[in-house]
């Protein structure tokens, strides 16, 4: 597994062998507010099965922990709430929902006149034309590195699209991981990888 990272080889498989491979981690590729967040990436040791899966156990738990700090973050409202307002907001973490009620959101978001409604059907129909040029974004998804590479000539539609998935690289390690093992090995290491196979036959 010494070059796993040349395979292409992310997420929980990478980091069941120690390496810390964690796209949100990365300061030139978050996304998302990471940043802001109390957030702990789990490491193994040996690289088996067992480790992977005590890792998917953790990151289990880990994104309740994210979603509780979330839903915390939402609730923080920093401005000062009449008496009124707090009679009528009964669950602290849904005051955001109180908000949208009152219609405290932008109002230039709503469509008052023919001619802006116009626009918006005319974006959405012939869509935005995307410089010419190469763009690559990735996000660290529970299966590992998920990236999408767009190609654009400078219309609305794209030259190319590539969807990178962690599934295929992770089979091209799969013939390294089962040496020596016996052939009924090869089902709780395939689920440990899990491995979707339209992503492979795609």
């Amino acid at each position: 597994m010494n070059d796993a990272i040349s395979y292409g080889i992310s997420g929980p498989v990478i980091r069941s062998v120690g390496i810390r491979k964690d796209i949100r981690f990365y300061k030139s590729e978050t996304y998302a507010s990471y940043w802001y967040l109390s957030l702990n990436s789990y490491l193994g040791k040996k690289g088996d099965s067992y480790d992977r899966f005590l890792i998917r156990i953790r990151e289990m738990y880990e994104s309740v922990n994210l979603i509780f700090q979330v839903l915390s973050n939402l609730s923080n409202n920093h401005q000062k709430i009449t008496d009124n307002e707090k009679k009528t907001n009964f669950h602290s973490f849904f005051n955001f929902l109180y908000k949208i009620k009152k219609n405290q959101l932008n109002k230039q978001t709503k469509y008052t006149s023919m001619e802006s409604l116009i626009n918006h059907f005319k974006k959405y129909s012939e869509g935005i034309k995307v410089p010419r040029g190469f763009a690559y974004a990735s996000v660290e998804a529970p299966k590992g590195e998920f990236g999408v590479a767009l190609i654009s000539d400078g219309t609305s539609k794209p030259y190319r699209c590539k969807i990178r998935t962690p599934a295929y690289h992770h089979m091209h390690v799969m013939p390294r991981m089962v040496q020596g093992h016996f052939v009924a090995d090869l089902v709780t290491v395939l689920g440990s990888q899990d491995i979707v196979f339209g992503d492979v036959d795609r």
